[in-house]
């Protein structure tokens, strides 16, 4: 199994829009971050977590061909709104995506693309047939994915377990129930916006004494601000086996 870090920003990426701050001028490529998102393949599957604003860009970056499916943690924009782009893949493969979310985000999605749920419906318009997620297990294509309930503030959202694989961002709350599922976990992404407490989103210390309870053998920090400092300073203040993700990094997960 492989992962892939389509994008590793927050809601509003690095650099920031008319922001003049030292981050946001580096020339150093990790400290450019697209809208968070991840690819997980397989030999025979490819999954995606979240479709933001930039959906279309890391697709072509990374040269993807084939989606069999796009797993939601929720609806805020930075997390739903590259969803039209998936009409490239309808095209290619002859078939709506499934798109796997609980029902509070399919209602979202629903009244943010109106014009796909229409009786009338524009020739072109993408294909999604919407399968809700629970706290149960399910399964894409063999590949059984188990939802962890974590919490963006006072928002429920979803964290995905895939094997030895975890995948946690938009969150600062973890309930006790939701850590022993993530008991035994080897490869750990997990959201850190910045050093500073912040409302909705771990920041460094709060992910850190997390990760140090979880014991993971390796994990990536994701959906970083330009708050956080630079990619190659930052580094070098985490403990051994944690890492600052960057976009276009690639590990691979041996089960």
């Amino acid at each position: 199994m492989k992962i892939t870090f389509l994008g590793t920003g927050t809601s509003q990426g690095v650099p920031v829009i008319a922001c003049e701050c030292s981050v946001c001028a580096s020339t150093d490529l990790k400290d450019k971050r697209l809208r968070t998102s991840l690819l997980l393949e397989t030999k025979d599957v490819t999954l995606l977590f979240d479709a933001g604003p930039d959906f279309r860009q890391q697709m072509l970056r990374e040269k993807v061909i084939k989606l069999d499916a796009i797993l939601l943690t929720h609806e805020h924009k930075d997390h739903i709104a590259g969803l039209d782009d998936v009409r490239a893949f309808n095209h290619k493969s002859r078939t709506a995506i499934d798109i796997y979310s609980e029902k509070r985000v399919q209602k979202a999605i629903h009244k943010e693309y109106s014009y796909v749920f229409s009786t009338i419906r524009y020739p072109g318009v993408p294909e999604m047939r919407l399968c809700t997620v629970t706290d149960d297990v399910f399964s894409v294509k063999g590949i059984e994915i188990l939802p962890i309930r974590v919490y963006h503030h006072q928002l429920p959202v979803y964290g995905f377990r895939v094997g030895d694989f975890a995948y946690i961002t938009d969150a600062n709350h973890v309930p006790e129930e939701s850590k022993e599922k993530l008991i035994g976990v080897k490869c750990f992404v997990i959201n850190v916006l910045r050093k500073e407490k912040h409302i909705s989103h771990f920041c460094l210390s709060e992910a850190l004494e997390l990760i140090k309870e979880l014991s993971p053998e390796k994990t990536f920090l994701t959906h970083i601000s330009h708050q956080m400092g630079f990619h190659s300073e930052v580094s070098k203040e985490l403990p051994d086996g944690v890492f600052l993700a960057y976009d276009g990094l690639s590990v691979l997960i041996n089960e």
